[in-house]
């Protein structure tokens, strides 16, 4: 019995393994082939092949699934901002969509770096990124991967990359204001305004309005906190975020303005930065955020903001040379500037009378600049503030530093947005887009609207018409670029090429070689200026084009510069657009800067060898056989400009700019 048991017993499980066996891996739940299939291990190529081997696996990875839709998160994550949680879409469609835009993106950006390498900065060549007709995110996303990828490679890819992406986000940032700017003038607030002209000249940093109320909530709160402790019934305590409301009592405005000055200036210690006034981050409120510092006008916004969010109400005063807020002590509407008290945020919140805001500038006002301004007028005061720095950088020694030249064609760009027929700007942005040889066609439209707007500038419009249609003329017949090779007998005394790390031997900057004359090519008038003569050599020897540590171009020569004992990476603005690689101890030449200097690569590489390679130690030779890994990029406080050229060697400034050093308030 026992024995026929076992039989039946055995020949019952033999049927139900040889069922298993029987069973395919295709024969499984349709929920767990998903979860199989969503392992991370597995790439789309791996999805591709899977879907296309049978029709059951096929079905399972259609492309609303879950399977296409992990793996668009998986390689994307990004994008996922973009869509509602457990949004049902065809994934797969997405999935090409983006990767065909990834493709696109990548031979545009390689493309422009080969047209585009003389030109000082680009132009409407950015128009191609929009003309692939993709969606904005994608562009955006493939744009992000470039710049995050590996940081010692494919610099040239980067740098174009980076400034497609910055133009690609000012278009969108200047939507967004033209739409603030037609909202009715009291829904403007100034907090707002203020914060896309951060925006707006900080393209790439993560500045967001939630980011800066979230951190305006948690100053409120402290504000609330000490108020509740000198006054627990305060009306200020039970207003919650997004509320609207006034205390209309004097004596409980006075309760909020005190403790607002008490956390604000000494408990979190906000001050104005009289050491740093012309530094641009003063103006921009991320950075009165994250410094605690800033000039009149940013920390009037900000205090401002703060009294509104607990029922006082301020107004902007566009004071001369110092800005401040008005705090009416009397009845509202009140027409009398002696009813107002007048509070210097910049100076910790004292409270000014009308007659001691004349002794903070030294001098006397009329009535009329003791007024209530709109915020579109802020906004203009800001940017103005703006302009006029990047005005200081350019007129100054260091106008080798293209971000003087940026914060300009920002800040004009504001301005002209906010007001766009200010003709004296308008001429100063055809002026500088001529000067750096850029958007041509656009200068011939400026030109013809100012000739518009005041026919009394027909003289300097038609000087700038007249060789803007030169330079149209000349760009439409394009020149072979100079090649110069080092072994020609005139380049004999050259001891360095492109890609070298130097040190300069005086002024102690470092830098990188990415050119050179067998002479000085400056005029007269730079060489005297600059003390050429008192070198050794003078003029008559090898000069160098170098890209200096503190974001300038300087022109060196060749008895002043030595190679650098320890070479770092320099950052550069400027290195992607002549160099594809940082190879441990030198700059790799990008295509175009070898075409240029076709030799001069081999000559870089022996000097490196020389230099560094043969003085490591066997070990350490072994571990990394292309050289020593250089040491980390150091943030070098950066010396004054000793003599700085801009690179291309751009034309005279023409006509007369407003040079004037505006102090930004």
């Amino acid at each position: 019995m026992a024995t026929s048991g076992a039989g039946e017993g055995g020949s019952s499980l033999n049927g139900i393994v040889s069922e298993i066996e029987q069973k395919q891996f295709t024969d499984l739940p349709a929920e767990l082939l998903e979860y199989i299939l969503c392992f991370p291990v597995l790439k789309h190529v791996d999805i591709c092949n899977v879907s296309c081997s049978c029709k059951r696996l096929h079905d399972v990875c259609h492309g609303r699934g879950k399977v296409w839709g992990h793996q668009y998160k998986l390689r994307w994550p990004r994008l996922q901002k973009h869509y509602r949680q457990n949004e049902c879409c065809d994934w797969l469609k997405e999935y090409r969509t983006r990767h065909t835009v990834g493709l696109q993106i990548r031979r545009t950006v390689v493309s422009i770096s080969q047209r585009f390498f003389t030109e000082v900065v680009l132009g409407d060549s950015f128009a191609e990124i929009e003309s692939l007709g993709a969606p904005e995110h994608f562009c955006e996303d493939e744009l992000l991967s470039i710049l995050n990828s590996d940081r010692r490679k494919s610099l040239t890819l980067k740098y174009y990359a980076k400034k497609i992406l910055y133009f690609l986000r000012q278009k969108n940032i200047l939507r967004s204001l033209k739409m603030f700017l037609e909202q009715p003038a009291e829904q403007q607030l100034a907090l707002e305004g203020a914060l896309l002209v951060d925006q707006y000249c900080n393209p790439l940093a993560d500045v967001s309005l939630d980011g800066i109320s979230s951190q305006l909530e948690e100053i409120t709160d402290k504000i609330k906190k000490m108020l509740r402790i000198k006054n627990p019934s305060h009306p200020s305590l039970r207003v919650t975020q997004g509320d609207c409301f006034a205390v209309d009592d004097f004596d409980l405005q006075r309760q909020v303005v005190v403790t607002l000055n008490a956390v604000l200036y000494e408990q979190l210690q906000y001050k104005g930065n009289e050491c740093d006034y012309y530094n641009p981050l003063n103006s921009y409120i991320h950075q009165v955020l994250l410094r605690r510092t800033g000039i009149p006008i940013s920390l009037s916004v900000l205090y401002m903001t703060l009294a509104r969010k607990l029922g006082v109400q301020l107004e902007p005063v566009n004071f001369p040379n110092h800005f401040l807020l008005r705090w009416c002590q009397q009845q509202r509407g009140s027409g009398d500037i002696y009813d107002f008290a007048y509070i210097d945020a910049f100076g910790k919140g004292k409270q000014l009378t009308a007659k001691e805001c004349e002794y903070l500038i030294g001098h006397q006002v009329t009535a009329d600049y003791y007024n209530a301004i709109s915020t579109t007028e802020v906004l203009l005061r800001m940017v103005g503030n703006l302009l006029n720095i990047g005005k200081r950088g350019i007129s100054s020694l260091r106008e080798g530093n293209e971000k003087s030249y940026q914060l300009l064609r920002d800040s004009l760009d504001l301005y002209l947005t906010i007001n766009p027929d200010n003709v004296q700007y308008l001429l100063l942005q055809a002026r500088l887009y001529f000067h750096l040889g850029i958007w041509p066609e656009k200068v011939l439209d400026i030109l013809q609207h100012i000739q518009a707007l005041d026919p009394s500038q027909h003289g300097a419009v038609g000087y700038l018409v007249q060789h803007t249609l030169e330079h149209i003329q000349h760009k439409k017949q394009p020149v072979e670029p100079e090649v110069k090779r080092r072994s020609a007998p005139e380049h004999l005394e050259l001891q360095y090429s492109v890609g070298l790390i130097m040190k300069h031997k005086r002024s102690g900057y470092n830098c990188a070689i990415y050119g050179w004359d067998p002479k000085c090519t400056m005029s007269q008038e730079w060489i005297t200026t600059m003390r050429v003569h008192q070198l050794s050599s003078g003029a008559n020897q090898p000069f160098y084009n170098v890209l200096v540590q503190d974001g300038t171009c300087r022109y060196a020569a060749q008895e002043n510069l030595e190679p650098h004992s320890a070479p770092l990476e320099i950052a550069h603005p400027e290195v992607g657009r002549y160099f594809s690689e940082f190879h441990d101890s030198h700059y790799v030449a990008n295509e175009e800067l070898q075409t240029r200097y076709p030799e001069d690569m081999a000559e870089t590489l022996g000097t490196v060898r020389d230099l560094y390679h043969r003085l490591m130690p066997s070990s350490v030779q072994q571990e990394s056989p292309n050289g020593p890994e250089g040491p980390s990029q150091e943030n070098q406080d950066s010396q004054e400009n000793q003599g700085s050229q801009e690179n291309q060697g751009s034309q005279e400034n023409q006509g007369s700019q407003e040079n004037q050093d505006t102090m930004p308030t």
